[in-house]
């Protein structure tokens, strides 16, 4: 079996850290995978296809990728957030790699894959969403739009009035490419059923294959070594927040600062790691240390094992890796209970689900977790590393990728006979 996994990106994103673990995972369990990106860096990994390995071919990919999403600057209200047309792409049909899959799996794939491209497939195909984009009108996270159910137009992040505006074009161009027998996965149970309200994937296969962490790099440390290791104070709570970018608006950010404003802040230290977050701390009155942007498993393991406790206060996210990596490493986590992250944290076993979005719930459930004493605490951290080996490891998670491409190749095989 010859699995092709198509990412956008370097490895160093969230989503393609996530699809390179499981690509591993899948070879060791003795899937012949693929990985191709559009990135510069195979890691010296020869089942890694890194296309924009020389300057020629990176200015290409970002002069398709500027043409592809010309049509947004049409809409100069816009917000100032992600948005994808669809159109940029190269044709992956014309590679050898794609010659030789048996399977065809797509992730992130914007910039890499054109929507128009699908139609070329004869191959089966699974597509992991990693976020709202496959199933909307262009918008990576829609917050509190359900327009998707009815094919998108009067998008408010394009801030249109229009019905027949570039969201409504975009979910016409996919439902014109997609090909019928396209098997969706949603990473988080809350993903899944937008894809089966939608406009795009109505009538398509859904099913929920959680996304991945490797264990074996998230594990446990000693708190005192690592807050040793990251000259973080031995005495005090501490609590950490961090994302990428934790000043996207769906991080949920500002509840997380109104909790901290009701939280029992006695003994807190707060611990933060993602871009744009030292400048979003600026005027919170506490001891609180920023990490800066971590993309290693290093340095995240250390930030993740010093802590009490992880927040994650985030309105709306596919999956909510960053809280599965804390568990994995003992570290319980608070969160809403709404959308992937109410799948991750069994509430008071691995932490705590506060009543989305209330701020005083959030500050409750981060002194629940603190005010453990000793043999609670460890509880917590034993429970939550349990979890996260036996729910979002790689190779569990591979196991059952390893399933449906079975299923999906006899499925075929049946049909051509």
């Amino acid at each position: 079996m010859n699995v092709l996994h198509l990412q956008s990106g370097e490895l160093t994103g969230g989503a393609a850290r996530g699809t390179y673990w499981l690509h591993s995972a899948l070879r060791e369990i003795g899937v012949d995978s693929h990985l191709m990106i559009s990135g510069r860096d195979a890691r010296g990994d020869d089942s890694v296809t890194a296309l924009a390995d020389s300057q020629a071919k990176r200015v290409d990919y970002a002069l398709r990728n500027r043409i592809g999403n010309f049509p947004t600057r049409l809409y100069t209200k816009r917000q100032q957030s992600i948005f994808n047309t669809g159109l940029a792409g190269i044709n992956f049909t014309r590679t050898s790699a794609y010659r030789a899959a048996d399977v065809i799996h797509l992730h992130w794939i914007n910039g890499l894959v054109a929507m128009r491209s699908l139609r070329r497939l004869d191959k089966p195909i699974v597509w992991t969403m990693r976020d709202m984009w496959p199933l909307t009108g262009g918008c990576h996270y829609a917050i509190d739009c359900d327009r998707y159910g009815i094919g998108c137009g009067h998008c408010p992040q394009l801030a249109s009035k229009s019905r027949w505006d570039l969201s409504r074009a975009i979910v016409k161009a996919k439902n014109a490419t997609i090909p019928s027998g396209l098997q969706v996965i949603g990473i988080s149970d809350w993903l899944s059923e937008c894809a089966r309200r939608s406009e795009v994937f109505r009538g398509h296969q859904t099913r929920t294959i959680s996304n991945n962490i490797d264990t074996r790099l998230f594990s446990p440390l000693p708190i005192q070594v690592a807050r040793q290791a990251l000259n973080l104070p031995a005495d005090k709570k501490v609590i950490l927040v961090g994302a990428q970018r934790l000043t996207d608006f769906y991080k949920g950010f500002d509840r997380f600062l109104q909790a901290l404003s009701q939280a029992n802040s006695r003994s807190m230290h707060i611990v933060t790691f993602g871009r744009s977050a030292q400048a979003a701390m600026e005027g919170v009155d506490l001891p609180k240390t920023h990490l800066g942007f971590l993309s290693d498993a290093v340095s995240l393991r250390l930030a993740y094992a010093a802590a009490d406790v992880f927040v994650a206060p985030s309105l709306m996210d596919a999956f909510g890796k960053t809280l599965a990596e804390s568990m994995a490493c003992g570290t319980p986590v608070v969160c809403f209970d709404a959308t992937g992250p109410k799948d991750i944290v069994a509430h008071k076993e691995t932490g705590y689900r506060a009543r989305p979005y209330e701020p005083g719930d959030l500050a409750a459930g981060i002194d629940w977790v603190l005010r453990q004493d000793t043999e609670g605490a460890e509880c917590l951290r034993q429970q939550s590393r349990k979890r996260a080996v036996d729910h979002f490891d790689s190779r569990v998670i591979a196991r059952q990728y390893k399933t449906l491409y079975e299923e999906m190749l006899g499925s075929t095989a049946g049909e051509q006979s």
